[in-house]
């Protein structure tokens, strides 16, 4: 289902099968999709065109494309420094492309391969450099940092479960651990410790470039399922310090967003959109965007999820196939839309010059 940003209008429904992923491809323009055993291109239609000191912007019908990248067990893409890379859980591969070419079946494609198959994630750098999570069928334990040959210049093994990443101000990439997080800085990686002792999960992770503070989700209990947690983590990449934030209700993994500024926004269980500084972790405002909801056991089953783009933030709520934007800076509802599918996994694109 593709809708207009603007008007959330429904534009267009491009039909796929098994449980579907979506992520922004990095061009402005196109969507990575997770389906089967691989990853697939959507083209949104939507994108600027240079010319001269200014740009013309076109549209044209979303569609898919017959661009397809073999991936056992497709996982996470990641956008970073110009580079969209797309890593195979059941290979233990990580395929980086330019991301300006995501939509050229002809684009090179630069494929390496990690010692073990994994639930990983990769990021490649501006230099060619690849920093990429180390693990196994078993077990996940930290990340190492390789240079554009892929000879290894720095490793941490002293993250447990390692699972989430993010890129700061600064250049600072973050890797969230089962007992605080990794935060890489150059060729440099520095680990944060979590505050309270035992298992302190930090596994998603939202973070911006415009802001040098990830926002993190913080779980304590290994055994819940779920947990349902009611804390979030807030790590200062300038300091590499980690703070907790309490919030009055709990919140699920698709709860997290930033927006353009850096403003953290949580998505609580109780329906309120929350508003925190994310230097002080101060609840800044919040604001009703759905009714009360429950998070399943069951991670794939959808539940309310809030994404952001610019100044506005997009809230999907399953229960009553609704989209909400949200204004922001204003912190206020700027229109709520029914739609006819049941809405799970969003991937927004600007369709802007990238």
């Amino acid at each position: 289902m593709v809708l207009d940003a603007a008007t959330l209008e429904q534009i267009a429904d491009l039909p796929g099968s098994g449980y579907l992923r979506v992520r922004p491809a990095g061009d402005g323009r196109h969507v990575i999709i997770a389906e089967g055993d691989g990853f697939g291109v959507l083209d949104l239609g939507t994108w600027a065109q240079p010319h001269g000191d200014h740009a013309h912007y076109r549209t044209a019908a979303p569609k898919r494309t017959d661009i397809r990248i073999a991936a056992p067990e497709p996982g996470h893409v990641v956008v970073h420094d110009g580079a969209t890379v797309l890593f195979s859980d059941g290979a233990g591969t990580a395929t980086s492309i330019a991301s300006d070419r995501i939509g050229d079946p002809a684009a090179p494609r630069s494929v390496y391969t990690a010692p073990h198959p994994h639930h990983g994630v990769a990021v490649q750098r501006t230099d060619g450099s690849l920093l990429i999570t180390v693990g196994d069928d078993n077990t996940r334990t930290g990340v190492t940092v390789l240079d554009a040959r892929r000879a290894v210049i720095a490793e941490a093994k002293n993250c447990p479960g390692v699972h989430g990443e993010g890129a700061a101000a600064g250049g600072a990439v973050v890797f969230g651990c089962e007992d605080g997080m990794l935060v890489v800085h150059g060729d440099t990686i520095a680990k944060v410790p979590s505050p309270t002792p035992g298992y302190a999960r930090i596994g998603n992770v939202a973070a911006t470039e415009a802001h040098p503070v990830v926002l993190g989700d913080y779980k304590v209990d290994k055994a819940a399922q779920p947990e349902r947690p009611t804390r979030v983590s807030l790590v200062d990449t300038r300091t590499d310090t980690l703070r907790l934030v309490d919030l009055p209700a709990s919140y699920s993994f698709r709860s997290l967003a930033r927006g353009q500024l850096g403003e953290a926004l949580v998505l609580g269980t109780d329906g309120m959109l929350r508003f925190l500084d994310p230097d002080t972790g101060v609840v800044a405002a919040e604001l009703k965007v759905t009714e009360p909801w429950t998070e399943s056991a069951q991670w794939q089953d959808p539940r309310p999820a809030v994404t952001a783009l610019g100044s506005v933030a997009y809230v999907t709520d399953p229960a009553t196939k609704t989209v909400t934007a949200v204004d922001i800076p204003k912190r206020a509802v700027l229109k709520t839309a029914a739609v006819n599918q049941i809405p799970d996994e969003t991937a927004i694109v600007s369709g802007a010059l990238t």
